[in-house]
């Protein structure tokens, strides 16, 4: 992610470009971080099928609860990354900070 970062946008290297070598770091980051909860959810079922105390169910389901929302927050940061890197003006920078500002309204 650093070198999305650190490298800044020059006429040979579109902001697009590093808007969308942003995204694609993000996803990849999204992707990892959804595989580790199926894990903790396949985990979470075998639990239950052995008899588990609910309790330490419960710890589980908490923990994979918990890890949904990072990668939920963790997409959402990239939405408003791209909202600011491909704008072409203040106010569309605006307008779709806003719209990502509604989609955590509505779903977190």
């Amino acid at each position: 992610m650093a070198t999305a970062k650190s490298k800044p946008a020059t006429s040979s290297t579109p902001a697009t470009s590093s808007a969308s070598v942003y995204r694609s770091e993000h996803q990849r980051d999204v992707i990892n971080r959804l595989k580790r909860i199926e894990g903790q959810v396949r985990g979470l079922i075998d639990m239950v099928e052995k008899g588990r105390p609910c309790e330490d169910v419960a710890q589980q389901m908490s923990a994979a609860r918990k890890a949904m929302d990072k990668a939920f927050y963790r997409m959402m940061a990239c939405s408003v990354m791209e909202a600011v890197s491909v704008s072409d003006s203040e106010d569309a920078t605006m307008r779709e900070v806003e719209r990502s500002t509604r989609i955590l309204e509505k779903y977190a």
